[in-house]
């Protein structure tokens, strides 16, 4: 029988998101999924207490990462891929790959087109693809990698035993689904990786990338829930919800949603892998923030 992870959830309050890392008992070899850097919009400041408490974990558990695992290209968060990969490659005397599926080639692509961002900085920078249905191996425990697009075009998720770690596919059932108007996004896409996703045993936990509980009604986040919880309660998902009205459930909801607060920061960095500008003639890092203008240009 094949053994069961180990699974650690972290909660980072400020973007909603839920870090992993899930660890072989028995050889403590472990991987981190979707860890979150701390960014301040107000003063443009980086720090990484959020992405420490991660090391601090690993190390008093002894877990060796052997991975550093990202659903997509996040447009909410600022991953601590690059940061983790340095830290660790102090720590535990070798260099975890940044890992993340194989269509983030086009989404780096087309953002670093809107953001200037020359090619120099973003190829190359993850270390390792992932194919569709690819598998590998934390220490004893098997992974395979799950293509899952909706949210965006290179979206895929982890499926290790009776666990599935979704990213922003499926979140809480009272919330129900992600949103699907980035660029590549597809609500027929995402109804598909849904339909994928509860085709599962119904024992089968998911485990998503965000929650937003709404008090009274919930004031706990809740990392994951049952195939067969979705099926019950989700409230875009359950029953035999047909094609046509998600899609356009989907659409209206998507078009009430404002944009990400950390939107623009956040993909500059991540199809970076969490790496940094490089330094200006003048020494400083810079992010481009796109301007609006109304009326006519001059």
């Amino acid at each position: 029988m094949a053994p069961e992870p180990t699974i650690h959830s972290s909660f980072e309050e400020r973007t909603g998101t839920w870090q992993y890392v899930v660890a072989d008992p028995a050889t403590k070899k472990a991987v981190i999924i979707d860890a979150v850097l701390d960014y301040d919009p107000t003063t443009q400041t980086i720090s990484t207490s959020t992405a420490d408490a991660l090391l601090k974990m690993v190390s008093e558990k002894g877990y060796h990462i052997e991975k550093i695992l990202e659903t997509h290209a996040h447009a909410d968060h600022l991953t601590a891929a690059s940061y983790l990969q340095h830290r660790l490659s102090q720590q535990q005397g070798s260099k975890p790959p940044i890992c993340i599926g194989k269509r983030i080639k086009q989404v780096q692509e087309l953002f670093a087109a809107k953001y200037g961002i020359a090619a120099a900085e973003y190829e190359g920078v993850f270390d390792h693809l992932f194919d569709d249905d690819e598998v590998f191996e934390i220490g004893q425990v098997t992974a395979k990698v799950i293509h899952l697009p909706g949210h965006t075009p290179d979206h895929i998720g982890y499926h290790i035993h009776d666990n599935v770690f979704c990213g922003d596919s499926i979140f809480h059932a009272d919330i129900g689904t992600a949103r699907c108007d980035f660029p590549g996004g597809s609500a027929k896409s995402l109804y598909n990786s849904a339909r994928k996703l509860l085709g599962l045993p119904e024992n089968v936990r998911i485990w998503t990338g965000h929650d937003y509980p709404a008090c009274p009604a919930r004031c706990e986040a809740v990392p994951w829930l049952t195939v067969g919880d979705h099926k019950e309660r989700n409230k875009h998902l359950s029953g035999e919800v047909k094609e046509d009205d998600f899609l356009a459930l989907r659409r209206e909801r998507d078009e009430s949603l404002a944009a990400p607060k950390l939107l623009d920061p956040s993909l500059q960095i991540n199809i970076r892998a969490g790496r940094l500008p490089r330094p200006t003639p003048g020494g400083g890092r810079l992010i481009h923030l796109p301007l609006k203008i109304t009326g006519e240009e001059w």
